[in-house]
């Protein structure tokens, strides 16, 4: 009897141990069967968003290390935030485009990177390897990029985190920057866990240093990039395109050099810009490598499939995130093929995670991605063979990208049309949700679960007038913005407007009532909704805006840099900073209780 007993508990502690390893297992899987993130202690530490975080950094030749900024290279300081200190972090500007129209606007509020573990290793902050400081250029609002980022992640998008921080340097005030979480290891471990998958960031403009992409493409100083944007500001159809690439063929004009001009209806361009040439001034300009102007025809950032070939997919191999081996690169190839190909999309696409970006993304307008012209900033995650899209870089969404755009087009930007220049066809990673009736049907009851829980429950507007509120003294003290206070208060409150019209054209599309395509929208506009009192510049100056002061993105030269006065030096800022230098610091209720780390 003994024996028996002896051996019964041998069984049970055998099956407890199985147990035991099974409940391990499914800790780490979410409720589909996926491996869920680790915790992080920044998710509710610097990133917790009900305030105003504090970042000091001290650095012994700060004015060098601006004066070298736009070579990217890292500089050791110590940063404090919070009140907590990490010694010996390495610092650097980045930004594919704003180190150019920074040094343009006439000071050196550049965006930065600091990594914590770039001479030590193992060094983190709360868990964090990598931090972006996004210096807010180009959005009056101070909110578009944030704003983006947190209806992504309340959708259930793995997206970069983000708050708000005020920026010190060696004792002295810098300015109000968002603070967002980088795109590497802390984010995938947070999100996918240990056995991660692996990371790229397709981008075919010109690769800078350390994995960076972006760089500059000089433009002629003539040129005019009105013929960058559709009639009315609406997207192109679709049909003329065969006629376009005929008369290009026939004048010796690849498709490639004139990408982002050629999917548009060239019978209603400017009398500038006759059939199949390229706009004047741009005669002798060479794209260079990648096809296009800068790059932006290039197939594989697209994500479209030309062949087994990994030389067929630079611009992706070559800005991995993560280590990647020639059967990683095997497997990716697979995926796209199976992609491209339109069946079996389940087997290679993380559907609802993808359909979640894409409603979102959708929403924002976002022509600067890879919907938009240039195919860029997003994020590609593969594991197993399926593939995931993360969110990058919104600081030109709600229309901005083209400050010029007609209100009205882009509030009602039809959401079964999201491609802004050429053919959704050619963009496969958002395509399959319109090829088949459905993936589209369960598009359409995502977009509708978004703007019922998030705009008609009321939550975006309590949301958008609490961080408004929060952030407003900050920016108006803020020594080296881009904007006035006013620019900004009147930049809110477009934005504020812009998103609740937004959500109200979007109801009407799923009812209905609004057309949601672009034929349906350009054969009867009689029931858009009405934006003609917004003005989308109002948010923030766009591609045209950043020509007039001597850059245009990627795309920009130093022409009238001279004209504009530097942002930061009106007479109001002036006034502030003579108040200040006087003993008129803000109040500790302005200072939102936080403890200056110093």
């Amino acid at each position: 009897m003994s024996t028996h007993k002896h051996i019964d508990r041998i069984a049970l502690l055998i099956i407890l141990t199985v147990l035991a390893g099974v409940l391990i297992l499914f800790a780490g899987m979410g409720a589909s069967g996926e491996r869920t993130g680790m915790e992080k202690e920044y998710e509710t530490g610097l990133f917790s968003t009900d305030q105003v975080h504090t970042i000091e950094i001290t650095m012994d030749d700060w004015e060098g290390f601006l004066e070298d900024c736009e070579n990217e290279e890292y500089v050791m300081c110590d940063v404090t935030i919070d009140g907590q200190t990490v010694r010996e972090v390495g610092i650097r500007a980045k930004g594919n485009t704003s180190l150019t129209q920074v040094k343009n606007y006439g000071n050196d509020r550049y965006s930065f990177k600091l990594e914590f573990d770039h001479y030590q290793d193992g060094i983190q902050y709360q868990g964090l390897d990598k931090l972006n400081l996004n210096n807010i250029i180009q959005d009056n609002t101070y909110m578009k990029d944030y704003l983006s980022y947190r209806m992504m992640q309340e959708f259930g998008v793995d997206a970069p985190l983000c708050s708000y921080a005020y920026i010190t340097v060696n004792g002295e005030e810098w300015g109000l920057y968002l603070a967002v979480e980088g795109v590497e290891e802390s984010f995938l471990e947070r999100n996918y866990g240990d056995g991660s998958g692996e990371l790229y960031k397709p981008d075919s403009v010109m690769s800078m240093g350390d994995g960076e992409v972006g760089g500059d493409v000089e433009l002629p100083a003539d040129f005019d990039f009105s013929h960058l944007t559709p009639p009315n500001g609406q997207k192109a159809g679709e049909d003329s395109q065969t006629d376009s690439a005929q008369t290009q063929a026939e004048q010796g004009i690849s498709q490639g050099d004139i990408q982002g001009t050629d999917d548009w209806n060239q019978e209603e361009m400017p009398p500038a810009m006759p059939q199949g040439e390229l706009p004047e001034g741009m005669e002798e300009f060479d794209p260079g490598q990648g096809g296009g102007m800068g790059g932006m025809s290039s197939d594989d950032v697209k994500l479209i499939y030309t062949d087994d070939a990994f030389s067929s997919y630079s611009n992706i191999f070559e800005n991995a995130k993560t280590a990647v081996t020639d059967q990683d690169k095997t497997r990716l190839i697979r995926s796209l093929k199976t992609l491209n190909e339109g069946e079996d999309i389940s087997s290679v696409v993380n559907v609802e995670e993808v359909m979640r970006y894409f409603v979102v993304h959708n929403f924002v307008c976002n022509y600067d991605s890879y919907t938009g012209m240039i195919v860029h900033n997003y994020y590609l995650y593969e594991e197993d063979g399926v593939l995931s899209m993360i969110p990058w870089d919104y600081n030109l969404a709600f229309g901005g990208f083209l400050g010029g755009s007609d209100a009205t087009s882009v509030v009602n930007d039809p959401i079964d049309s999201p491609v802004s220049s050429g053919s959704t066809e050619d963009r496969p990673m958002v395509a399959w949700i319109f090829q088949e009736e459905t993936y589209t049907q369960q598009y359409h009851a995502l977009y509708d679960q978004f703007i019922t829980t998030y705009f008609e429950s009321g939550a975006f507007e309590t949301e958008f007038d609490q961080v408004s509120a929060m952030i407003a003294p900050y920016v108006e003290r803020d020594p080296t913005k881009f904007c006035t206070y006013d620019e900004f208060e009147t930049g809110v409150s477009t934005l504020k407007a812009f998103c609740q019209l937004r959500a109200q054209s979007i109801r009407g599309q799923l009812d209905g009532t609004i057309p949601s395509t672009t034929d349906g929208q350009q054969a009867d506009d009689s029931a858009l909704v009405d934006v003609s009192s917004l003005s989308i510049s109002d948010m923030g100056e766009g591609m045209e805006g950043a020509q007039a002061i001597g850059g245009m993105g990627p795309m920009g030269g130093d022409q009238g840099r001279e004209e504009r006065q530097p942002p930061g030096r009106s007479d109001s800022t002036q006034e502030r900073e003579a108040s200040q230098s006087e003993g008129e610091k803000p109040t500790e209720q302005e200072e939102g209780g936080i403890e200056q780390g110093r």
